[in-house]
């Protein structure tokens, strides 16, 4: 049917009827489990046939489930201790001590990186992400190029995750506060998220299917693809993706096991600012629509690989959008066996 809508497009003497087409091909989606498009055709289909019974009543269905997978969506997200929800009266101010930390020398490293300065710190970040992956196979999909995987994700694919109604479900971004527990705002990390699910789109389940191609783990027991927005001067200050021993209950709500590793696409350029800087190992990338970054966030043995502590500069020209795909230990252990030596 998507064959017969772009013919439609382009024919002079209509041999069909685009408001046929549209509705077909709505309700076929729908099945597929692709209720944002589902909904773009059908209200496309309205404008052609305002008084399409059907078509009123598809829109307000697929908009009712919408909300539903919302509204699930953030309850399972706000058992992972880190999603982007709105803001509630009863939030905690977090105890970081930022006076403090702002004068340390890792957060003068973190903007001297931001500057597209370099640091006494100096590495290959080309060859770092050359020995995240095992298997020199496992990135024939992708291509290298200074470091950061170019091609991770179409122009197509990037613009039915940032859809119209995907933005709908973007909330203030929030972190875990791993002495109460709760989730909370911080003034260190400006942004807002939301979680996609791989029956939202076929773009996402594409986007999820290829980062299980590239870098040979599985996927069954990964985070939903997170989308997040950065607008001007968002940020997101030095951190770490995995949970350290101290914060034991920090993803034990899923059992699925720690961060074992992250994927992180950039599905847009940035005018100015926005990188992804790593002030321990001196590393900064700066986004490229299309490309990607990978690295793990444990050693083998399952212990925290504490170089990957790293952070989103502050946006100042333009907007900044990304997926993030969170990857857990479960499902590993014939993917990425343990190793006897404690620093692989």
């Amino acid at each position: 049917m998507q064959t017969s809508l772009n013919q439609e497009t382009q024919e002079i003497n209509k041999t069909a009827d685009r408001a046929d087409i549209l509705d077909y091909l709505s309700y076929s989606n729908m099945m597929e489990g692709n209720l944002n498009y589902a909904l773009t055709l059908t209200e496309e289909l309205l404008t052609l046939a305002p008084d399409n019974t059907r078509a009123q009543n598809n829109k307000r269905y697929y908009k009712k489930m919408l909300n539903d997978r919302a509204i699930e969506s953030h309850q399972l997200a706000s058992q992972r201790g880190e999603i982007g929800v709105e803001d509630t009266e009863e939030e905690i101010k977090h105890e970081r001590k930022l006076d403090d930390y702002r004068n340390s020398e890792e957060f003068a490293t973190y903007e001297k990186l931001c500057r597209g300065e370099d640091t006494q710190v100096s590495v290959n970040w080309a060859s770092i992400l050359a020995n995240q992956f095992e298997k020199e196979n496992d990135i024939d999909l992708l291509t290298r190029s200074q470091g950061k995987i170019c091609q991770a994700t179409s122009e197509e694919e990037s613009k039915s995750i940032e859809s119209y109604n995907n933005i709908l479900l973007l909330g203030r971004a929030t972190v875990h506060n791993a002495k109460t527990g709760k989730l909370e705002t911080a003034t260190y990390r400006i942004s807002k998220s939301a979680w996609l699910k791989d029956e939202d789109d076929l773009a996402i389940r594409r986007v999820n299917s290829r980062i299980e191609a590239a870098t040979g783990l599985d996927m069954s027991t990964a985070e939903d693809l997170q989308i997040a927005n950065y607008g001007l001067g968002g940020h997101y200050e030095p951190h770490f993706d995995f949970a350290r021993k101290e914060e034991k209950h920090a993803f034990k709500s899923l059992g699925t096991g720690n961060r074992i590793a992250t994927w992180l696409t950039y599905m847009s350029d940035v005018k100015a600012g926005g990188a992804t800087v790593f002030p321990y190992i001196g590393v900064k990338i700066f986004p490229e629509k299309g490309g990607a970054a990978f690295w793990y966030n444990l050693y083998k043995s399952g212990e925290g690989i504490y170089d990957t502590r790293h952070a989103a500069c502050p946006v100042l020209v333009g907007t900044k959008w990304v997926s993030n795909k969170w990857i857990h230990e479960k499902g590993q252990e014939f993917r990425r066996r343990c190793g006897l030596n404690p620093d692989e």
